[in-house]
């Protein structure tokens, strides 16, 4: 075959090819179109955008366990949200997220009280000298949840996140008040401990768990962290919306 012909030949190949690429549909300018790979692709990108958006908005992997087990989480959740209830004047420590921000304390170095001196003799004093022992908060925790939940099952039968609200209280009243005979741990500091991380994760940065939307100072009109206040700070009160350390990142 002589190499014109050999070359129309190849030409004819090539516009057939084309061809019925082009009318099939499986690619148009070097994109796949058509059939199932075409079903798949957002034509409409705008719309594709939004969706990724509020899908995003949606999400908070902040919200993660790192220490509790579902069940521990369960107790927490029950027992902050008695404490910090929701009302007429916002959202109550479930809202807010304050069970988050306590596992997640727990999970770090304030879990293992590394900034503090834990080595012995343990002594039991004063009330205001602080907690003296060799269990961790994690520890402490861990065996607070469990004695809550066996209390409550003595108590009325049912584990502590199937009590009612009024039960709920009874039972951690009687932990504040040292009512309930535990070994381990003191009953009192534990639900000291409970009451304090509570109220830290309702006005806490977002950043570390809890105060979900800020929600915990928009309802004291709290301004968060702010750069500075050099535009207001002189005259009448002004109200700002409160910023999260996510903000100036």
């Amino acid at each position: 075959m002589s190499d014109e012909k050999k070359q129309n030949e190849a030409e004819k190949e090539n516009l057939s090819r084309r061809r019925f690429l082009r009318n099939s549909g499986i690619a148009v300018g070097g994109l796949a179109v058509g059939g199932v790979l075409g079903s798949v692709i957002p034509w409409n990108t705008e719309t594709a955008e939004n969706n990724q958006q509020q899908t995003e908005e949606v999400k908070n992997y902040n919200h993660a366990l790192m220490y509790f087990n579902q069940a521990e989480f369960r107790a927490i959740e029950a027992a902050t949200e008695r404490i910090f209830p929701q009302d007429d004047n916002g959202p109550g420590a479930r809202e807010l997220g304050v069970a988050y921000y306590i596992d997640h304390q727990l999970a770090g170095s304030y879990g293992f009280n590394a900034r503090d001196y834990m080595q012995p003799p343990f002594f039991h004093g004063e009330k205001e000298q602080g907690y003296q022992g060799r269990l961790n908060r994690r520890e402490i925790y861990r065996i607070g949840i469990r004695e809550m939940q066996n209390y409550s099952h003595q108590t009325f039968e049912k584990g502590f996140t199937e009590l009612s609200e009024e039960e709920q209280d009874q039972v951690l009243t009687d932990f504040a008040e040292e009512k309930v005979n535990v070994t381990t741990i003191s009953p009192g500091n534990f639900f000291q401990l409970l009451r304090s991380m509570t109220l830290e994760g309702v006005y806490s940065d977002p950043l570390y768990g809890g105060n979900k939307d800020m929600d915990g100072w928009k309802m004291r009109d709290y301004p968060g962290n702010q750069m500075n206040y050099t535009e207001i700070i002189e005259g009448d009160f002004k109200e700002i919306p409160p910023n999260s350390l996510r903000d100036h990142m």
